[in-house]
């Protein structure tokens, strides 16, 4: 099965770990910038830019609060994702199946 560029473009985004990072930071809520930068080992301007890679790739949404912009985890931007990893487990299970079920056959 093809899943399209959406797949991609979230398996991209998440493969830098820095992003990864921010998506865990922002796994119990909403947060701002610099909520997300604070502790981390790069400068606010370049978590910024790893957010707006996670925004493109439609893993985060993004609320203007006054001043502040507040960022959250977009439940269907992991869709694409969630879609492959559950049919790579499946076929996954199907196989093992399978073979179990030849080897049974094998030792009556």
């Amino acid at each position: 099965m093809t899943y399209g560029k959406d797949l991609n473009i979230t398996l991209l985004a998440l493969a830098d770990p820095t992003r990864r990072e921010i998506i865990n930071r922002l796994r119990h809520g909403e947060l701002a910038v610099g909520e997300i930068a604070a502790g981390m080992s790069i400068s606010r301007p370049a978590v910024s830019q790893h957010l707006r890679v996670l925004s493109d790739a439609g893993l985060l949404t993004v609320t203007p609060m006054g001043a502040k912009r507040l960022y959250r985890i977009a439940p269907e931007g992991t869709q694409p994702l969630r879609q492959y990893l559950d049919e790579l487990w499946d076929d996954a299970l199907t196989a093992f199946a399978t073979k179990a079920e030849e080897q049974a056959k094998e030792t009556q």
